[in-house]
C-alpha cells in the first residue's frame, strides 16, 4: 500500500514538471528484481533498484525500490551539467587549475586528462565531464560557477528542491565518495532528472555522443573522449549516465526514443557492469512497445 501510494504521488508531481518547467561488494548472482505487478511480463532486472518511465506522459511503467535511498556515483555529474547550463553559457571558458587535474588524480576518479592552464569552452567541458565521466572537468565547472565547489553543491541540492528531488542530498560534483560519507539519491529522483536534463540540447547532445575530440588551439592541447555509456548505438538511445563506486555498485541512466515517445529509466547497485546496458536495452524495448499497444 505505501508503495502504491508513493507511485500516484510521484506520478503526479512528475507529470507536473515535465509539462509545467521549461528548459559494498554484492553477490556474484543476486536474484532479479521482482517487477511490479502491473509489469510482470517485463524483462528480469538485477540490481538494487530501477525505475522507468515515459518522459513524454510521466508514467511510471516499471518501479522496484525506486524510492530507496542509496548512492549513485558518477550518476552526479548529470546535475552538475544541468545546474552549469542554468547559468553559464556554452562558450563561455574556464581556465583549468592545478587544483582540478589534483582533486582528480587524489580522490582516484575517472577523469578527462585535463592539463592545468588549458582554457576550454563551457560545451566543451560538457563533453569532458559526460563522456569519461572526468571528475576533472566536474571540479572546473563547480569551482567556476559555485562560486566555489562548495556553494555549487549548495546549487545542485537547491535545484533538487525545485525539481521534487526530496529523496536526493549531493556531497560533491562528481560521485566520489567523500570522508565525510556519500550523497544519496533515489532511481526515482534521477529519473526525473534524466528527463528534465535532457530537455537542454546541449546536454542531449552530449549525452548521446559516442566519441567527441578536440583538435589542440593557442588555448588548449588536443583531447579526445570516448563515452563510457555502451548503450549508445542501440536503436533510439539517446544517453544517458553510466556510474560507479565500490558503495554504489554500477549504476545507469537511461533513455531512449522508440515508437514516438521518449522513455527515461535508471538502475542502481549492478553487479556486472555489462549487465546494465542490456538490461537498459530490454527495458526500453519492452516500454515501448507495452506503449504502443
Amino acid at each position: 500500500m505505501r508503495i502504491r501510494k508513493a507511485r500516484l504521488a510521484v506520478l503526479a508531481g512528475f507529470f507536473a514538471l515535465v509539462t509545467g518547467l521549461a528548459a559494498p561488494a554484492y553477490a556474484d548472482a543476486p536474484a532479479p528484481l521482482a517487477a511490479a505487478p502491473a509489469a510482470l511480463d517485463a524483462p528480469a532486472v538485477y540490481g538494487r533498484a530501477a525505475y522507468l518511465i515515459d518522459a513524454s506522459s510521466g508514467e511510471v511503467l516499471f518501479e522496484e525500490d525506486g524510492g530507496e535511498r542509496m548512492p549513485i556515483a558518477s550518476l552526479t555529474k548529470t546535475m552538475t551539467a544541468y545546474v552549469v547550463l542554468k547559468t553559464a553559457r556554452p562558450a563561455d571558458v574556464v581556465q583549468i587549475a592545478p587544483a582540478d587535474v589534483a582533486y582528480a588524480e587524489d580522490g582516484g576518479g575517472t577523469t578527462a586528462d585535463l592539463r592545468a592552464g588549458d582554457r576550454l569552452t563551457v560545451g566543451e567541458l560538457l563533453y569532458g565531464l559526460m563522456l569519461p565521466s572526468g571528475a576533472d572537468a566536474a571540479h572546473a565547472l563547480a569551482r567556476t560557477y559555485g562560486p566555489g565547489v562548495d556553494g555549487f553543491v549548495a546549487k545542485m541540492n537547491a535545484t533538487a528542491r525545485e525539481l521534487g528531488m526530496n529523496d536526493t542530498r549531493y556531497v560533491n560534483a562528481d560521485g566520489l565518495p567523500t570522508p565525510g560519507g556519500d550523497g544519496y539519491s533515489t532511481a526515482r529522483d534521477q529519473a526525473v532528472l534524466a528527463a528534465q536534463a535532457l530537455r537542454t540540447p546541449l546536454i542531449k547532445q552530449a549525452t548521446g555522443t559516442r566519441y567527441h575530440s578536440l583538435d589542440a588551439t593557442d588555448e588548449h592541447r588536443s583531447y579526445s573522449w570516448r563515452n563510457t555509456n555502451r548503450l549508445l548505438g542501440t536503436p533510439g538511445a539517446i544517453g544517458v549516465k553510466t556510474g560507479f563506486t565500490r558503495a554504489a555498485g554500477f549504476c545507469l541512466a537511461f533513455a531512449g526514443e522508440r515508437e514516438g515517445r521518449r522513455l527515461v529509466g535508471v538502475l542502481l547497485g549492478e553487479s556486472v557492469s555489462s549487465r546494465r546496458f542490456s538490461t537498459a536495452e530490454a527495458l526500453l524495448s519492452w516500454g515501448a512497445a507495452r506503449q504502443a499497444a
